[in-house]
């Protein structure tokens, strides 16, 4: 084996590329050659030069992103309001099912539609406990409570006028209402916070300095192709 061929071996060794000769016989005349083990000796400390550099000194931004986010107090307040918010409904919700359980339903409310409308206030409470203690999760609830609050209130609003319900009554849905306004502020607090399992989005995701415009959407198989490392470049050996 002559210099010149033990060198290209030994450069895509270096490389990280498939010798085309066997290591065995590379080896054995690098062992025997000065002027190949001297160079081999020299590659590496060049290659390692230029893989490894010293790090770059940078700016120290901690004080800064520190001073641009919300004060922790002010994004757990609302959280500890609904919470408390929720605790209320669930104990109507208990007192409308005990109050039920021991006496006969008033304005001739049949049992079970009673206990239908007893149930529904306690899985509303409960729902605000969970969206108070997991906040990424008061978006679910927002529609539901939202659409309910809305046809609660005017029928409230006609049972007042007709008599139908006394405002003492009326006045035991104020925690949902509530609710509602607080269930708002947690979801603005935290919609921009990424949820659990979701990865981060950056500028890069779109652009990513593959020469491909917005209009060209990669398919599945092309983005399962981009996957793992590549070559940064490719030579024939010899």
């Amino acid at each position: 084996m002559d210099c010149r061929t033990s060198r290209e071996v030994l450069s895509a060794r270096l490389d990280g590329e498939a010798e085309p000769v066997p290591a065995a016989e590379v080896d054995a005349h690098v062992e025997q050659c000065p002027d190949c083990s001297t160079w081999l000796v020299r590659a590496q400390a060049l290659t390692r030069t230029i893989r490894v550099r010293p790090a770059q000194p940078a700016p120290d931004l901690v004080a800064a992103v520190l001073a641009d986010a919300p004060p922790r107090h002010i994004a757990l307040a609302p959280r500890l309001a609904l919470a408390a918010v929720a605790i209320v409904q669930l104990w109507l919700a208990l007192a409308q099912l005990l109050a039920g359980a021991t006496s006969s339903p008033a304005h001739g409310i049949t049992g079970h539609l009673f206990n239908e409308g007893a149930a529904w206030n306690l899985a509303l409470g409960i729902g605000l406990l969970v969206a108070a203690v997991h906040a990424h999760r008061a978006a679910g609830l927002l529609p539901t409570l939202g659409g309910f609050v809305a046809v609660l209130g005017a029928f409230s609003v006609h049972d007042l006028l007709t008599g139908a319900a006394t405002a003492a009554r009326v006045l035991t849905h104020v925690p949902l209402l509530a609710g509602l306004v607080l269930l708002c502020l947690v979801h603005r607090a935290h919609r921009n916070l990424p949820t659990p399992g979701t990865p981060a989005q950056h500028d890069h995701d779109e652009h990513d300095g593959s020469g491909e415009s917005d209009d060209h959407r990669p398919t599945r198989a092309e983005k399962r192709g981009r996957g793992g490392l590549r070559p940064t470049a490719h030579r024939r050996a010899a």
